[in-house]
Order: C-alpha cells, then sequence, then structure tokens
C-alpha cells in the first residue's frame, strides 16, 4: 500500500494497521521522520517496525531516524534483495507474535 505524504500515511497506518512500514524521508507536509514519531507515540502501533528510506547514507541521518524509533534505514537505490532482507527480518517478528 502507498501513501501520498505524511498524513495520508498516517491515515493509512491506522485503517490498514499494517505489520511493517517502510518510511521514506522526503515526503510532502509531513516528511518521514514526524511520521514515525507519530506512528511510534501512539500505543496501538508502538511495535510495528518502521524501516526509513532515504537517498542519504550520512551518520546524521540514520541516527535521527533511530531517535524517532525506527528499525532500520534503506538507502537508495536499494537492492531487490535488501528489501526482501529487510522484510524478512522484520516481517516474520511481527508474524511471531500473533
Amino acid at each position: 500500500m502507498l501513501a501520498e505524504d505524511g498524513f495520508d500515511a498516517l491515515s493509512k497506518v491506522n485503517d490498514y494497521q499494517p505489520n511493517l512500514i517502510f518510511c521514506d524521508i522526503l515526503m510532502p507536509r509531513l516528511d518521514g521522520y514526524q511520521t514515525c514519531a507519530i506512528i511510534k507515540r501512539n500505543a496501538k502501533f508502538s511495535s510495528v517496525p518502521v524501516v526509513m528510506l532515504s537517498s542519504k547514507d550520512g551518520v546524521f541521518d540514520k541516527a535521527r531516524g533511530r531517535m524517532v524509533g525506527s528499525q532500520d534505514y534503506l538507502t537508495k537505490p536499494f537492492t531487490k534483495d535488501q528489501l526482501l532482507q529487510t522484510v524478512q527480518q522484520f516481517g516474520s517478528a511481527q508474524t511471531g507474535e500473533m
């Protein structure tokens, strides 16, 4: 499922309750850091893994992602294998909790 911006993402997270969220940092209206922080402050979704996506590979960017609650950070362009490995790592953790 795709969202147009941070506000749309929050609405979709609430409506569809995903097991894993990929969040681009550069989004209109609410950026990825703000969106992740809001998701993580909601008790209902605080345990859902959030993986930040960005073309920036700086230490500061990764640290900021961790500060707002993301579990991982993928730098674009990423490979299909990197994406699948992330889904396997964090998606299986969620299904194991059910």
